[in-house]
């Protein structure tokens, strides 16, 4: 495992945690080093425990790891829930005027700070963060002028008042650590390389304007807003209409609309909202309109807990709307493929005029994630499909919407070009889109149509990539996970290793088409697998054993709100190889 560096900032909402997260953030990527960072708070605007974890390295960081190097704890709540995870050699710096410490464990540096003696906390309420952001870079062997430079930028907008408040208070924290606490063992690297530092919702807006979407709607709901946050500021200069809709039946039927005037079209919501857009998916699939729906999935059922994650929606979205139809389901793996899958998703339902839904988690969505600059392809390919968008040689009289064809996929002409007509409706229709059942059902025609869309499903499946299984074949054990897992499956293989286990992983990114027989193919020579995801049920085992009959040897499943940490997976796995157990449920130890 590489040397990485973790922080956990704690306090009550309304304490200022963002912001001191925000500039270590910043100060991470211009040492040109990854970062992975996650916020664990509370559905309410004041109060209630909030926890960010940044966790930094000059290598991938691929999960927010197992403990926390440096804990700077706001009140004393944070103090008393979160010593323990220090490491060893960790330091903990506090306010010593408001929080008393607890007994550390061997090796764990207390570094109180007498903040009423440091700053004016009359006038600064919340002086012990930037007391102690100056020294924690001090013993993190950060130089004073990197620090100076991300307050001016974070501060400037507030005036200059404002940023010589800031900047002082940080050379006075920076100045007495260096004389009251020991620095870290290692100093916080440095490097060349430059990333964007996203959050998955800023990379699925980013990546709907790279597919070339122009319309985006939406009803504000967590954890997909930030979506809404991103085209809301952005969308007049990326040439998106924006819009924010009354309730999701008006979103999803929106898009919808849109996309049938010929853009492409994309909303996003959470588990309650997307229940909303079910009847509207049915319509898209009908008519044949493309659109993407993005579902950020929170813990649920009903308003369930907002502000938690969880992969609990997998089978509402297999069985949206109702009727038999083709659709596209993808999971991105990580916060950078929240970019790079909307306009590969955009190609596929536009090539076979159906909907597509990706299914994110709040991981991904609120969380934060280093992103090689290279991966951000604003002009990446665009398949509009059998799109028809100039009228050609005049009147065209065998113009049918709805024309049968061998693949499925009929010629979309935009409504109003000239010298194309055709009706669209939510009824079945025949080819000229004229419905089937105004006076008798006629059952020929009903057949022939409902084949010709089903017969996009090959076209589909041969697409997309199938999975591709990572690590040796011959392993002892074969982890399967699927979207926002990937990163802390591939580190606990990397910890397995080291205890002489040797671990494989299939990761599943495209859940419809699932690919299910070569998947079947894949697992065939496995020795023991496991399947892993964030929910009760094993949602993801029943459709994959629905799919092709698979049944693992073991399950890990966590539907506590919170993310898998590595440890949760190497426990796991060691006790199902050892026979103790076919389903783990880790214990999330700290309640945040």
């Amino acid at each position: 495992m590489s040397q990485t560096f973790a922080i956990g900032i704690g306090g009550a909402a309304g304490q200022g945690i963002a912001t001191p997260g925000d500039i270590f953030a910043k100060i991470f990527s211009r040492r040109g080093l990854h970062l992975n960072a996650y916020n664990a708070y509370q559905s309410i605007i004041r109060g209630g425990h909030t926890f960010l974890t940044i966790r930094t390295s000059a290598n991938e960081v691929m999960s927010l790891g197992d403990g926390i190097d440096l804990l700077i704890p706001l009140n004393q709540d944070t103090m008393d829930r979160h010593l323990r995870l220090l490491t060893a050699g960790g330091a903990c710096i506090y306010n010593s005027d408001t929080i008393h410490p607890g007994t550390p464990a061997d090796g764990r540096q207390l570094c109180a700070l007498p903040v009423s003696k440091m700053a004016d906390i009359t006038r600064n309420k919340v002086a012990q963060n930037t007391l102690a952001m100056g020294a924690a870079l001090r013993m993190a062997g950060v130089g004073f002028e990197s620090l100076e430079s991300v307050l001016v930028d974070q501060f400037g907008r507030k005036g200059e008042a404002v940023v010589k408040e800031n900047v002082d208070l940080a050379r006075v924290g920076f100045e007495y650590a260096a004389t009251n606490f020991q620095p870290f063992r290692d100093p916080l690297p440095k490097t060349e390389n430059r990333y964007a530092v996203l959050s998955g919702n800023i990379a699925l807006a980013m990546g709907g304007a790279a597919a070339g979407v122009k319309f985006y709607c939406a009803y504000p709901m967590s954890p997909a807003t930030g979506v809404l946050h991103w085209m809301a500021a952005h969308g007049r200069e990326a040439g998106i209409m924006v819009r924010q809709v009354e309730d999701e039946i008006g979103v999803v039927n929106m898009a919808i609309g849109a996309a049938h005037a010929g853009v492409r079209a994309m909303c996003a919501t959470s588990g309650g909202g997307f229940a909303l857009m079910s009847e509207g998916l049915g319509l898209s699939a009908m008519a044949e309109i493309p659109i993407v729906v993005i579902d950020c999935q929170r813990a649920g059922p009903s308003t369930g807990v907002p502000t938690k994650t969880e992969q609990g929606d997998l089978w509402q979205v297999l069985g949206a709307a109702f009727g038999d139809y083709p659709r596209v389901i993808a999971a991105p793996l990580d916060i950078g493929d929240c970019f790079t899958l909307i306009p590969e998703i955009f190609n596929v339902v536009d090539r076979f005029q159906c909907p597509g839904i990706v299914l994110c988690d709040l991981l991904l969505s609120e969380g934060r994630l280093t992103v090689d600059p290279k991966l951000l392809d604003f002009n990446p390919p665009i398949d509009r499909g059998k799109l028809i968008t100039s009228n050609g040689a005049g009147v065209h009289d065998d113009y049918k919407r709805y024309k049968i064809t061998e693949s499925g996929v009929s010629p979309r002409a935009i409504p109003g070009l000239p010298g194309y007509i055709h009706v669209v409706s939510s009824d079945e229709h025949d080819e000229d889109g004229v419905l089937i059942s105004d006076e008798y059902t006629n059952t020929t025609k009903r057949r022939a149509m409902m084949e010709k869309r089903m017969r996009k499903v090959t076209g589909i499946e041969a697409a997309v990539a199938p999975p591709v299984l990572q690590g040796p074949h011959d392993a002892a054990v074969t982890l399967i996970g699927w979207g926002s897992t990937d990163g802390v499956i591939r580190e606990a293989r990397m910890r397995l290793a080291q205890q002489g286990i040797t671990a494989n992983q299939l990761q599943i990114r495209w859940l419809v088409p699932l690919h299910g027989e070569l998947i079947l193919d894949i697992l065939r020579g496995a020795r023991h697998t496991i399947i892993i995801e964030n929910n009760y049920s094993g949602q993801f085992a029943r459709y994959l054993r629905s799919e092709n009959g698979f049944v693992p040897h073991g399950h890990i499943r966590k539907y506590d709100g919170e993310p898998f940490l590595p440890h949760h997976i190497v426990e796991a796995v060691q006790e199902q190889l050892a026979g103790t157990t076919t389903l783990s449920v880790p214990t999330h130890e700290v309640m945040v």
